[in-house]
């Protein structure tokens, strides 16, 4: 044997333990991110029918329900039952999550419309599964599918159909996917809400599987996505959402949330919000009534008031934004859902409120009488324009 095969048989002997290990090391790792990205972490659930009976005191008519899926698996949720007729409303929680986290919500959904909720646990998800992987997306949609067509099963006291035509989802990031998937499959889903949609399935799993691995490494997420396809049988789509909802058809109002949650500074926001709002339309209303008792009419009053307070009502609300963009900006958990909400508020209250409290103000004008003044002259508020002086007659 020439001596350069010789060589090279040797190389290939002494290298090709190395090749397999690496192999096997590889194939490892990937199987590892595979089952902690299709194993979504499992908690006990937040809360339940009968835990959250006996926090308020309501008892609540809530069942464990189960139904096939598309696929001949089982999938299961809680559901409680409204008016006969009334449309349904899903809730389709986070990658995570489970229904548990949506279920106070439910809850007041049904209170104030009387609709019938359905609170089902994605796949791979909530406490001891009955199907046991995630497929990130892939067969969510088609599962939610499935869910309409159990409600449309459903009976009332009267055996008369429970469930109308119409239906409602709520989702939230691998939830507001699957909505979208379905959304165009089903005419009767007419009003979508999506909060915090992820920008494909794809971004999902990078997130999911850099929180596994602790590393942001595009060749490992490329290989890793490529091995989850092999797992799902290519059964993930990897379409990214603004794609998918291009594909709706049917007429629903979809509704996209800024994606922060509703935290409890958040809630603050909202009150100072309110705080400030009604500020300035106590300021605007006041001025109008200090022309009116000056003996203004209605309709000059409102007129001059709107044109006098709008410039300083709104350099307010412009400092006020400017100062919170820094903080809403810095995408921080803790103060930016805050800043957002008194942003949109007063970037939407400025423009509203100065065209509906006028308005308000026309339709139900105060009972106000001019303030007469013996050889006097009309006193203007400052700012306004100084009508002519007259004197008052007895």
């Amino acid at each position: 044997m020439p001596p350069r095969r010789r060589i090279g048989k040797r190389l290939i002997k002494s290298f090709l333990p190395i090749v397999l290990v690496i192999v096997l090391a590889v194939v490892g790792s990937l199987s590892y991110i595979v089952y902690c990205v299709s194993r979504p972490p499992k908690r006990p659930y937040v809360v339940t029918p009968d835990s959250y009976s006996q926090i308020s005191g309501r008892a609540l008519k809530v069942t464990d329900e189960t139904w096939s899926t598309k696929d001949g698996r089982r999938s299961r949720g809680w559901l409680l039952k409204g008016a006969e007729g009334a449309p349904a409303v899903v809730l389709l929680h986070r990658y995570g999550g489970d229904r548990s986290w949506l279920f106070n919500l439910g809850v007041k959904i049904n209170e104030t419309t009387n609709f019938t909720i359905l609170w089902p646990d994605l796949r791979g998800h909530g406490v001891d599964p009955l199907i046991k992987w995630s497929s990130l997306g892939g067969r969510e949609g088609d599962d939610l599918l499935a869910a309409l067509e159990y409600l449309h099963t459903l009976k009332s006291e009267n055996q008369k159909k429970l469930v109308g035509e119409m239906f409602g989802v709520y989702g939230v990031e691998l939830g507001a996917y699957s909505a979208l998937k379905a959304s165009d499959q089903d005419p009767q889903i007419k009003v979508l809400v999506l909060d915090s949609v992820i920008g494909s399935a794809d971004e999902l799993f990078n997130t999911v599987a850099s929180n596994c691995t602790g590393l942001n490494n595009g060749l490992v997420q490329a290989l890793s996505r490529t091995a989850m396809k092999i797992y799902l049988l290519g059964g993930i789509d990897s379409r990214p959402t603004c794609d998918v909802a291009n594909t709706i058809s049917q007429p629903a109002r979809v509704l996209l949330l800024s994606g922060n949650d509703i935290s409890f500074v958040a809630s603050i926001g909202f009150v100072a919000l309110v705080g400030i709002e009604i500020k300035n339309s106590i300021l605007l209303v006041d001025f109008t009534n200090q022309l009116r008792e000056q003996g203004v009419p209605l309709d000059e009053a409102i007129e001059q008031a709107g044109e006098i307070r709008f410039l300083p009502i709104l350099l307010t609300s412009a400092t006020a934004i400017g100062g919170l963009l820094p903080l809403a900006l810095q995408n921080i958990g803790l103060y930016s859902p805050m800043s957002w909400v008194i942003i949109g508020g007063l970037i939407t209250s400025t423009l509203l409120a100065r065209l509906v409290t006028p308005v308000m103000y026309k339709l139900i004008p105060p009972s106000i009488s001019p303030a007469h003044r013996s050889g006097g002259t009309l006193a203007v508020p400052a700012g306004a324009l100084p009508a002519p002086a007259s004197r008052l007659e007895h």
